[in-house]
């Protein structure tokens, strides 16, 4: 019998920030209909190092980082595998992207419906304590997980902040709720289309990699300032 409690702690003592559970039920028609939503934080300091556009620091972490994911992922997939259930680790070389920036379950999707937060004017996840300031993996599983209970609602509010700071102009300051299609309030190619040019200029890397509506969300400022 598969534990929450013990998949948690695997995770945790393995790296991760933030574990949670999600019934996927209403979005998959296989039978992997529960996620494990993980989480890893950006540390303060690669998150103020983009003030002024992407840095060498923040293009070494986000790799880092991604690696790290990939490695809990592949963990937690065995640990679920070993316990006598199907996993599958969205890994990065597992999961690729279709013509329009999608996948078919985003990480960010699982966090939402695992209760761990929600999804800002800007299309990223945002979490009260750590903001934007985090990098998601996720693992689908038949295994019947207790799950927590889905955010429905933006807490961003009147927030436009990251909408002023856009570099590429994509965010339109519309609020995102669960029904509401990422396109319709988020532009991810004059987002991706900008933020390539800043990497080139600023780091000489062929990346989409900018950051700056991860550095402003006041949720991040929070978090920067409380690790302080």
């Amino acid at each position: 019998m598969l534990s929450n409690n013990e998949l948690s702690d695997f995770l945790y003592k393995s790296g991760a920030t933030l574990v949670g559970y999600a019934d996927l039920s209403d979005l998959v028609i296989d039978e992997l209909q529960y996620g494990v939503s993980i989480a890893v934080k950006i540390p303060p300091e690669i998150i103020t190092s983009i003030h002024n556009g992407p840095s060498r620091s923040y293009f070494n972490t986000y790799h880092e980082l991604n690696n790290r994911l990939n490695d809990l992922a592949k963990k937690g997939a065995e640990y679920i595998g070993n316990c006598g259930y199907k996993a599958f680790a969205q890994t990065t070389d597992a999961v690729q992207e279709d013509d329009a920036y999608r996948t078919r379950m985003p990480h960010k999707t699982v966090a939402v419906a695992a209760g761990l937060g929600w999804i800002g004017k800007s299309a990223l996840f945002v979490t009260e304590e750590y903001g934007c300031a985090l990098r998601l993996t996720s693992i689908l599983t038949n295994a019947p997980l207790e799950t927590g209970t889905p955010i429905t609602e933006s807490h961003c509010g009147n927030c436009f902040i990251c909408t002023e700071a856009c570099p590429g102009k994509a965010i339109s300051g519309k609020l995102w709720t669960p029904d509401l299609d990422r396109d319709e309030f988020f532009n991810p190619i004059a987002c991706r289309k900008k933020a390539r040019e800043l990497a080139a200029q600023r780091i000489n890397e062929e990346i989409t990699l900018c950051g700056k509506c991860i550095e402003v969300c006041p949720y991040t400022q929070k978090y920067i300032s409380e690790s302080k």
